[in-house]
């Protein structure tokens, strides 16, 4: 954790709080990330289909061009491809399981006081606890 640095980190926090509480604001809808994203995948989008397809857009896009401007950090990840599958396979499992997504729940439900969300956001942290615990000194 030698290159967490608190105010990037309070600004890029306060920008998604922003842009959750400017959907819900203007559209009426929580920014849950799997949410828009199983709507626009399963068909049934309809006229929400071009705003889903804008926030993926910004979603990827964003990013990217944010690395065209300043230098990212050098990232390495440790794991094999078939695990990184099995994760992002699970991870999407979780999000159906749960009804819907840490940006969903920890974020937009939380701040709306949902008990559900208030459930589901202890969930996930503990599932990550636990995780994070077997893969370092069960798996290691």
């Amino acid at each position: 954790m030698s290159s967490f640095t608190p105010i990037s980190a309070l600004i890029g926090g306060g920008m998604i709080g922003l842009a959750a509480a400017l959907l819900l604001l203007l559209n009426g809808r929580i920014a849950g990330v799997s949410g828009i994203l199983g709507g626009l995948l399963d068909g049934q989008a309809g006229s929400e289909k071009g705003e889903r397809i804008a926030f993926f857009v910004g979603l990827l896009g964003g990013p990217l061009l944010v690395g065209l401007i300043w230098r990212w950090p050098q990232a390495t990840v440790a794991a094999s491809i078939p695990l990184l599958i099995a994760a992002g396979l699970l991870v999407g499992f979780g999000t159906r399981l749960g009804s819907g997504c840490t940006s969903g729940h920890g974020i937009c439900g939380v701040a709306r006081l949902s008990p559900r969300s208030l459930a589901a956001t202890v969930l996930f942290i503990l599932a990550g606890m636990a995780a994070a615990y077997a893969a370092r000194h069960l798996f290691a």
